[in-house]
């Protein structure tokens, strides 16, 4: 009994340490990336629906993107950015299993946003001069004087009547004009990607990594880089020596041996996700593919 208590103290204390190490290396990471990406413009290659819902990319799926629902959210919201469009990015956001990576403002429906399209104006009651005419109607016995109190309730009942239809007609076009006022701040409010992680968001993430889980819908390759595109604008410099190029070296080593790679791409094959780098050596492009950030597979043409 003894020795298992301590097997499971150990347990908890290790399982402690591991949870007390993850939070710093989430803040890590999202200081990392906010760093890199924010305040730098992307092109979109496909269009973004106007709510802050986003689009959802699973980044562990074979099918990362549910298109029927992107369509769905295309036609309830709107376009609020166009494929070939040019925008800021504004915020990048870590949590447990996601990455919010937000455009123009991150799409309508934050915080603070009025997302109701119902307008409220009330119906006039019943006056307390209708409620004693409805009494004195049921409690006169005379029929002609009770003929005349129903003759003044009539009345009374028809005039509220006609202005609760007027305030029916008011409201409906209160509420017309707010969906079109909310239908355009959704044009205006951009838009964003949540990049899903089945359980968890594994730890060091980069921005290649985050280039490469948005690659098909995201073009980097136009845009200047901090820290990753050479001054002169045409991506990173060449370096290394293309014959240190080997299968089983990580994703690390080829960085450092042949500079930031000029595009990257994600896929899957088999329930397996490959990175695809291109990286420029000398006169020579390479197609490299990482699995789990090690290489299995590369190509070698001239540029």
């Amino acid at each position: 009994m003894f020795i298992s208590a301590r097997v499971h103290n150990a347990g908890v204390a290790a399982a402690a340490i591991v949870v007390a190490a993850a939070a710093p290396a989430a803040a890590q990471s999202e200081a990392a990336l906010k760093t890199f990406f924010e305040g730098q413009h992307v092109t979109l290659r496909i269009d973004m629906p106007g709510t802050s819902d986003g689009v959802d990319v699973h980044a562990d799926a074979p099918r990362a993107v549910d298109f029927s629902e992107y369509r769905d959210d295309l036609k309830k919201y709107g376009t609020a950015i166009r494929a070939g469009d040019t925008v800021t990015v504004t915020l990048v956001k870590v949590k447990k299993d996601l990455i919010e990576f937000q455009l123009a403002g991150g799409g309508f429906g934050t915080f603070g946003d009025d997302t109701s399209t119902s307008v409220y104006i009330p119906h006039v009651d019943k006056s307390e001069r209708e409620k004693g005419l409805e009494k004195r109607v049921k409690e006169e016995t005379d029929r002609d004087r009770r003929r005349e109190l129903q003759r003044d309730l009539d009345e009374l009942r028809e005039r509220r009547e006609r202005e609760n239809r007027r305030i029916d007609i008011e409201r409906e076009r209160a509420e017309e004009k707010k969906k079109e006022r909310i239908a355009q701040k959704r044009l205006e409010g951009g838009s964003r990607f949540n990049i899903r992680y089945d359980d968890r968001m594994p730890p060091g993430m980069r921005p290649d990594d985050v280039m490469a889980a948005l690659a098909e819908y995201v073009d980097f390759t136009r845009q200047a880089f901090r820290a990753e595109v050479a001054p002169s604008g045409e991506g990173p410099a060449p370096a290394g020596d293309i014959t240190m190029l080997r299968k089983g070296m990580t994703r690390g080593d080829a960085e450092r041996a042949f500079g930031r790679a000029i595009e990257a791409s994600q896929r899957t094959a088999a329930e397996v996700s490959i990175t695809t780098l291109v990286f420029v050596v000398g006169d020579q492009r390479v197609s490299a593919d990482f699995v789990e950030d090690v290489l299995v597979r590369y190509t070698i043409t001239s540029k």
